[in-house]
């Protein structure tokens, strides 16, 4: 990794010369000047401190973007038939990130097992068909193009409640499916 190309990249990104980095930075401009080009080495404080100034940290800095898919496709989705329902993960290793999308198909009458109360929160979109949602005590009913969204600290369950296929895109955040 060249550091010093990055370094300069994110000083124009803030409109700074180099001047004004290594004044906010307590250095001279001569050293940004041997860093932007890759002649000399800055202590791990010294990245920090440029770092800060330049709007970034360390794990940003190095993180390595191009390796962290941003996109996926059918042929990256994977599903699993519980009997009479369908979950399919739409983001692979979802279960490391924030909050899992799933597409749930409820065959005809299929329900999902009841949730018991968790951490999180979860949001689902009426794909198509006709649902019952149960949270807690409450009961409703949803179609094509209606939202759900909830605390899962109750018990919480799905089920179709027609003779077709129901499908629910579903985002659970933490992941949990």
């Amino acid at each position: 990794m060249e550091i010093g190309v990055r370094i300069k990249a994110l000083r124009l990104k803030n409109n700074l010369t180099q001047e004004e980095l290594a004044d906010r930075c307590e250095l001279t401009k001569g050293f940004i000047s041997q860093l932007e080009n890759d002649l000399a080495n800055p202590s791990i404080d010294t990245l920090n401190d440029i770092l800060v100034v330049l709007g970034s940290n360390m794990g940003e800095f190095f993180q390595n973007e191009e390796s962290e898919p941003l996109v996926f496709h059918e042929e990256d989705y994977f599903s699993k038939n519980y009997g009479d329902s369908v979950t399919t993960w739409l983001v692979p290793s979802a279960q490391k990130n924030a909050m899992e999308p799933i597409l749930l198909d409820l065959l005809e009458k299929g329900a999902k097992e009841t949730d018991m109360p968790h951490e999180g929160e979860e949001f689902g979109y009426v794909v198509a068909g006709k649902i019952k949602l149960t949270v807690g005590r409450r009961v409703f009913t949803l179609e094509k193009g209606e939202t759900f969204y909830y605390k899962a600290d109750k018990k919480h369950s799905i089920e179709n409640l027609t003779d077709e296929k129901a499908t629910v895109m579903w985002i659970s955040c933490p992941p949990n499916f």
